[in-house]
């Protein structure tokens, strides 16, 4: 049987999901502008086959619907990255974390292709935690990467609160 190590875990940000499309997929379908929009759009959402990495990851196809009544998704990828490749392909709307969709609208730069819609829909939120082994807690290694990721989480939120301000 496997025994359970005693864990060092530090909690690092909360996460959340946007919706995003992209400006060709918009420009072609129209931009939502209520919940009840997305019934005319083609959802993009995580597939079935596997496990998927956050409860509610398709959350976007019950929003502002009724219990049991469920939008058909356009396409079901098997991973969050396949989904963000999609929708920077134009082929439909999809839930992403900011993460990963702000090299393509958070940076602004010539590329951009994402744009976010419904920035008053709040899809589910998760915590994300730097996890190690006890016995590593005095190790160099570790105490750099804790402060190398601790300085990049603190520098994405610097980056996320200037935006709002921006858009404030």
């Amino acid at each position: 049987s496997q025994t359970q190590q005693n864990l060092v875990q530090r909690k690092f940000m909360a996460i959340r999901y946007h919706v995003f499309g992209s400006h060709d997929y918009l420009k072609e379908h129209g931009t939502p502008k209520s919940v009840g929009d997305l019934d005319r759009h083609k959802i993009i959402v995580y597939g079935d086959d596997v496990p998927a990495p956050v409860s509610e990851i398709n959350w976007l196809l019950s929003a502002g619907r009724g219990e049991g009544d469920p939008r058909v998704p356009a396409l079901s990828v098997n991973s969050v990255y396949g989904i963000y490749r999609a929708v920077r392909s134009g082929l439909g709307i999809a839930a992403l974390p900011y993460y990963l969709a702000e090299n393509s609208w958070l940076d602004s730069d010539e590329t951009s292709n994402l744009q976010e819609v419904l920035p008053d829909l709040e899809g589910p939120t998760f915590d994300t935690y730097f996890v190690y082994p006890e016995e590593l807690r005095h190790s160099k290694r570790i105490k750099v990467l804790r402060d190398f990721l601790l300085s990049e989480v603190d520098a994405y939120r610097k980056k996320l609160t200037a935006l709002a301000n921006d858009i404030c």
